[in-house]
Parts: structure tokens; C-alpha cells; sequence
């Protein structure tokens, strides 16, 4: 056999030039399934590649065109080549979802697991083997529940079809035909006999293998993001695994919050470092110590934010690029008559004047004092609500009196069922 011109499209299916259909078949199916975008929605460089495995499938799996690429290469397809808009179009009719195309094998479940992490392990990454369980198909009867060939029968209740149709009765003279597994295949459509069932997986056609998976957390992940292992689900005769999709969930941090790339905290300080400046150490989620600090009469007010650059999570894919740390700070002012007079007048001395009052003040004005309380506006709400529902209560004992010896009036109580 001679050496095609051009071996750029086997090397995209990662097969020989000398490969059948069937290899070239099965390399697409595997390909196409791991970069398809529909699972990589953030990843263009695998929607890329789905365009030139596609490409290269489309025209490997034609007989001429195949033989026109091997013998004059690309420049042999130029007419009528293949457009990117074919590529779903193709996976399609591969797998069985288009009109008219060849039928794939349907695709099983997916296995959903949450991965736990911390928030320093999502700054600074990790990795984590994880064990799990799944059906293989049975090596020893390749799927098929038996070691004999023909020892397969269809099954005569369902007649092949795994269930069957019931009846059941769901008030008087009402009745509803419903769908249930044949409980004497138990949903396969199949009979085998005990005595020809294959002895590794007892006719079932899978047998259970606990597989460790490697889980890999990029810097920058963040909760809710998905880690795909492609294929790695359940297996059955017939049917195309699904995935192992690992979920992380992010632990709630004692000292930051994470908002996209910036993290945030809150610092309390007392009134005299608010006024002349503060300095204070944060441990980072690298175990790095930050000495923060601002400048000598940098004045912060109560609830004021400031940015330190650079020090929030890094971004995924791109750890080198990180977010701000934020941090807001909560002021303690000095507590009632912690101030003499003479501190007071010190003060007065070194902080801006007060505000002046009114040029003008009626001679009937009164003055009063402003004295400590405990008066809380939230209590005070409550307090009032309280009054109001204790109002209806009676309002509606009187509606009860009134109503006495009625039936079927406003005071029947309905109760969900």
C-alpha cells in the first residue's frame, strides 16, 4: 500500500494511515466525545479541535474521498470541502441525534461527586484521589450474561421490549395504563437460563470495579465548577459510558469571603488608629503574613473599604493574575465619660472646629440633654408587630363568639391533607 501524501488528518484521530474503518471510527467516537463543547463550554481551543477531528473524519470515513486525500492531499478536497457549521452536523448523525445519519449508541448516565475544599486549597491548588464504584462489562462473558452462544432468549412477557403494560385503579370506575419493568427479565428484555448464566457476573453483564481517580483543583477554581473524566461512568452492553463528574464545593473561610478574584475581610480598629493610622498583620491562605498598614494621619471612617493589589484569589487558568484583597473596617469609639474635661478641651484643641450653630435662636427655644439608652429601633419594630398581631388575636376571638353555632362560616379551619 502506498504512503498517503498528507497524514495531517490520521495524526488528528491519533490513528495509522493504514487504519480500517473501524478504527477510524471508534478513534472519531472517542475524540469527539472528549472535546465536543457542550463539555467544555469554557474551553474554545477544544472547540478547535472538535472542528478538526470532525474534518478529518468526514473525510477518512469516505471511501473516495479518503482515496483522493492519500493520493493528492488537502489540495485533492479543495471543491466542496468541509465547512466548520458541518462539525455538530456530523456529531450528530454519528451519535444518532440528526435525521437520516448513522445510529450511535445511546450514552449512559452521568456519576455526579462533590469534591470539598477549602479555600486555600482552591487558592493555592491541590490534587485528590478519589475512589469510586462502577459497573464494567463482565470480562469473562464480554457482556453477553452467558458463556454459551445462543443461551439467550427473548423474553416472552415483554417480548423483548424490558416492560410491560399494567392497569391500575385510582378511583371508582377509574382506571390508568401505565408502563413497569418486566419483572420477569427484570427490565432486560432477555431470559437466561440459570444453568448457562456466566458464573463471574450471574447473567447481570457487568460486574462492579472500584477505579481511583485523580482529581486535580486548578488554582483559581471556583464552587460549583465541573471536572469531567469522559467515559468513565457505568458501562452496559449496548450503551456509551457516561461521565465521572467531580463538583467542587467550596468551605466557608473563618476570616475572608471570596467575590470572584477579590477576597474580602473586615478589620476593627480602635478610634485612635482611625485617626493617626493603623498598622496590623493578616495571614494570607498561602501562609504568608502581610503587615498592612496606612499612613500617618490617614484618617479611615467607620465602614470605609481599602484595596491592597494583587492579594486577592488568583484567576483560573491564569493564576499569576490575581484579584484585590479588600478589607473593611469597623471603628470602636471610646466608651461614655472616658473623657475629663481636660482630655475633652485637648481634643477641642487638636480636631477640626465643630459645626456652628443657627445665627438665629428664638427665645422660646428649650435646651435639652442627650442621655444614654438602650433603645434599639429593631426591638421597637418587634415590639409594635407583637401589638398588632395581639389586636387581631382578639379581633378574631370576637368573630369566633359572633360566629358560635354556624356551620361552614369564616371561622372553619382548612388543613392540608
Amino acid at each position: 500500500m502506498a504512503q498517503p501524501k498528507d497524514k495531517e488528518f490520521y495524526e488528528r484521530l491519533g490513528v495509522e494511515s493504514s487504519a480500517n474503518a473501524d478504527e477510524i471510527k471508534k478513534a472519531y467516537r472517542k475524540m469527539a466525545i472528549r472535546f465536543h463543547p457542550d463539555k467544555n463550554p469554557d474551553n474554545p481551543e477544544a472547540a478547535d479541535k472538535f472542528k478538526e477531528i470532525s474534518e478529518a473524519y468526514e473525510v477518512l470515513s469516505d471511501t473516495k474521498k479518503r482515496d483522493l486525500y492519500d493520493k493528492y492531499g488537502k489540495e485533492g478536497l479543495q471543491e466542496g470541502g468541509f465547512h466548520a457549521g458541518n462539525a455538530s452536523d456530523l456529531f450528530s448523525q454519528f451519535f444518532g441525534f440528526g435525521g437520516g445519519g448513522r445510529q450511535g449508541p445511546p450514552q449512559g448516565e452521568d456519576i455526579v461527586h462533590p469534591v470539598n475544599c477549602t479555600l486555600e486549597e482552591l487558592y493555592k491548588g491541590k490534587s485528590v484521589k478519589m475512589g469510586v464504584t462502577r459497573d464494567v462489562i463482565c470480562s469473562k462473558c464480554t457482556g453477553t450474561g452467558s458463556l454459551r452462544a445462543g443461551a439467550t432468549s427473548t423474553c416472552a412477557t415483554c417480548k423483548g421490549r424490558g416492560a410491560r403494560i399494567a392497569l391500575r385503579q385510582f378511583g371508582p370506575g377509574m382506571m390508568q395504563q401505565m408502563q413497569i419493568p418486566c419483572g420477569d427479565c427484570n427490565g432486560t428484555g432477555e431470559k437466561i437460563a440459570d444453568a448457562d448464566r456466566c458464573t463471574e457476573c450471574k447473567g447481570k453483564k457487568v460486574v462492579k470495579e472500584k477505579k481511583v481517580l485523580e482529581v486535580h483543583i486548578d488554582k483559581g477554581m471556583k464552587h460549583g465548577q465541573k471536572i469531567t473524566f469522559t467515559g468513565e461512568s457505568d458501562q452496559a452492553p449496548g450503551t456509551e459510558p457516561g461521565d465521572i463528574i467531580f463538583v467542587v464545593q467550596q468551605k466557608e473561610h473563618a476570616t475572608f469571603k471570596r467575590q470572584d478574584t477579590d477576597l474580602s475581610m473586615e478589620h476593627t480598629i480602635p478610634l485612635i488608629e482611625a485617626l493617626t493610622g493603623t498598622k496590623f498583620t493578616v495571614t494570607h491562605l498561602d501562609g504568608r503574613t502581610l503587615v498592612v498598614s496606612t499612613g500617618p494621619g490617614d484618617v479611615l471612617t467607620p465602614g470605609e473599604v481599602r484595596a491592597i493589589s494583587g492579594e486577592g484569589m488568583p484567576t483560573y487558568k491564569r493564576p499569576f493574575e490575581k484579584g484585590d484583597l479588600l478589607v473593611k473596617f469597623n471603628i470602636v469609639f471610646p466608651e461614655p465619660g472616658k473623657f475629663t474635661p481636660q482630655q475633652a478641651a485637648l481634643l477641642e484643641r487638636i480636631l477640626p472646629p465643630r459645626n456652628p450653630l443657627p445665627a438665629v435662636v428664638s427665645d422660646d427655644a428649650e435646651e435639652v440633654t442627650l442621655a444614654s439608652t438602650a433603645y434599639k429601633p429593631d426591638a421597637r419594630k418587634g415590639q409594635r408587630n407583637r401589638g398588632e398581631a395581639y389586636s387581631d388575636d382578639r379581633m378574631h376571638d370576637d368573630d369566633d363568639e359572633e360566629d358560635d353555632g354556624r356551620q361552614g362560616g369564616p371561622g372553619v379551619n382548612c388543613r392540608q391533607q
